[in-house]
């Protein structure tokens, strides 16, 4: 029998419906860590007294650094599912880069954006 080369319509329709779920959650996500950024959720110093605003100045920006980061690598992971619904569009999701084979659907089903097959990635982290 041939091996597979590509998933099938309903395949493709099942992967979709998982990145639609992590994508909206991600996007939540993302949306709290900006509101954090900007100062609109609220939880600020400005209804402290002076004299801790002082002490807690080094960790708001201890705080804001991070929040940065994790916002960063939350838009990141956003785009990632966003290309992978162009590539179900395009109907090459689940194509490995490297080798070309066919990703297999477990990991597609933990990581709906990978792009790279488990030898494909482990041979990469070996270089």
């Amino acid at each position: 029998m041939a091996e597979k080369t590509r998933y099938s319509d309903a395949e493709l329709e099942e992967f979709r419906g998982i990145i639609m779920e992590k994508l909206a959650l991600a996007q939540r996500d993302y949306d709290m860590l900006k509101a954090c950024l900007t100062g609109e959720d609220g939880n600020d110093t400005d209804d402290t007294s002076p004299t801790y605003k002082v002490l807690e100045e080094g960790a708001n920006t201890l705080s804001k650094e991070e929040t940065t980061r994790l916002a960063q690598r939350q838009l990141k992971f956003i785009q990632g599912l966003q290309a992978a619904l162009v590539r179900i569009e395009n109907k090459t999701y689940g194509i490995c880069r490297e080798t070309g084979k066919l990703i297999p659907a477990e990991r597609l089903r933990a990581v709906p954006h990978a792009t790279l097959s488990i030898e494909a990635k482990n041979s990469a982290n070996k270089k």
